[in-house]
């Protein structure tokens, strides 16, 4: 009999950590090789985590809502194959812990000099990695300091760097609290909630929290512009309504507006490439890839955005069929982590819940995204060989949202002028 790791497998390329969520098998139960032994959360997905091989759950090595890195073992699994197995390495006898400083509300003494606070993260409303607490430890920075700290990493997490530069700010004396009180700036405070006899109070979910936190971490980075264009899409309608029908019998599946937009927005993004660009401190990253994510509404209620890579390469088909594989993963939870990393431009159709428009807000580290408006009849005045006429077209908003840090008005609405261009000019006469 020999035994095996089984390691926390890589989920997406910007993905390093997962947090357990529960264990599906106790120490003792068989496994079958690739059968789910556990499920775990990443900070863009949850998903449950196939065994490598067959065997017997021998140890549990990560404890439930234990934050694991990639590619460290997590349990050990007992098999019979002696052969192309990954050795279990010796344990090294565990490192002597400090007892924790005890919070009685006074710095406790260490050294004689120095002075270290007890810092209580479960109170932090946004994820720090070990590092970054350990640092905060080390320079006595509580988590309602901590919290001020803009980050400038993914999702807006404070980096090493960040904390490393706010902590040479804070020993000249420069920290953010003391130039925003000497500005007479002040960190505004939630109103308070008055909850009487009759109404309901209802826990947010884990995702309902991330989606919480994400939105209010951009719109603290990114300075918000919107840009609204209306636009004739009566070819489009009229095209899709003709073919349609000959797309449902050729490929078993729906003809929805969804991969035209895709199409017209990756055409414009060619040609204004300064839109697919990231932010990262004092640089500019210029993405290679044309990667859109597209927001799928779940049955809970909650969002979530689903990657088409290399949206540029595929034509209507082949973003039709992408289109309607992401959105029903989506909506049976049955995406994988993979498939919500990369994007570097958002595009979410508003229009399904019947709005006309809307100020969607931009998914870090991008900086922009696209809000599609409900397609409405409406009188409109054309051109034609004989005079001016009143006629009935299809009409749509497109409302784009940029960061203003790096995407002025003149590039950011030009971007958006672009796209309804593309729309306005669809050849009726397209083959499918």
């Amino acid at each position: 009999m020999a035994l095996v790791e089984l390691i926390m497998p890589k989920m997406g390329e910007s993905i390093m950590e997962a947090t357990i969520l529960s264990w599906l098998k106790k120490p003792g139960d068989k496994i079958e090789q690739d059968e789910s032994v556990l499920e775990v959360a990443t900070d863009k997905v949850d998903t449950e985590v196939p065994s490598t091989h067959a065997g017997v759950l021998k140890e549990i090595l990560a404890k439930e809502g234990e934050v694991v890195k990639v590619g460290k073992p997590i349990a050990i699994i007992a098999t019979e194959a002696d052969a192309a197995t990954t050795p279990v390495t010796e344990k090294q006898p565990p490192a002597k812990k400090t007892e924790p400083v005890k919070d009685t509300g006074t710095p406790a003494p260490t050294n004689g000099a120095s002075k270290t606070v007890a810092t209580d993260f479960k109170s932090a409303s946004r994820f720090y990695s070990p590092l970054v607490k350990n640092i905060a430890r080390e320079e006595n920075i509580p988590v309602m300091e901590l919290e001020t700290i803009p980050g400038t990493g993914l999702e807006g997490r404070v980096t090493k760097k960040d904390i490393l530069a706010y902590v040479q700010h804070r020993k000249l004396g420069q920290t953010i609290q003391s130039v925003q009180q000497h500005a007479g700036v002040t960190t505004p405070k939630p109103a308070p909630v008055s909850i009487s006899g009759g109404d309901e109070i209802i826990e947010m979910d884990r995702m309902r929290k991330m989606i919480a936190e994400r939105m209010v971490d951009s719109k603290r980075i990114s300075p918000h512009v919107t840009s609204f264009v209306e636009a004739d899409v009566t070819s489009i309608v009229f095209w899709r309504n003709k073919v349609k029908n000959e797309f449902q019998k050729r490929f078993g599946e729906s003809l929805t507006f969804t991969p035209i937009f895709i199409e017209a927005v990756a055409s414009a993004i060619k040609d204004f490439p300064m839109i697919n660009i990231q932010v990262d401190g004092d640089r500019i990253i210029k993405k290679k890839d044309i990667n859109i994510g597209m927001a799928v509404a779940l049955p809970t209620g909650n969002l979530i955005v689903p990657v088409i890579k290399n949206a540029d390469q595929y034509n209507i088909t082949g973003l039709a069929k992408i289109v309607n594989d992401l959105a029903n993963r989506a909506r049976d939870n049955k995406l994988k982590p993979d498939d919500l990393a990369g994007g570097t431009y958002t595009v979410s159709n508003v229009g399904s819940f019947g709005n006309v428009m809307g100020t969607p807000i931009i998914m870090q580290p991008q900086v922009g995204i696209l809000a599609l408006g409900a397609i409405q009849k409406k009188p409109a005045v054309v051109e034609t060989p004989y005079g001016d006429a009143i006629v009935v077209r299809h009409k749509m908003f497109l409302s784009h949202s940029y960061d203003h840090r790096v995407v002025d008005g003149a590039l950011g609405g030009s971007f958006v002028r672009r796209v309804a261009d593309y729309l306005e000019k669809f050849d009726i006469n397209r083959a499918l």
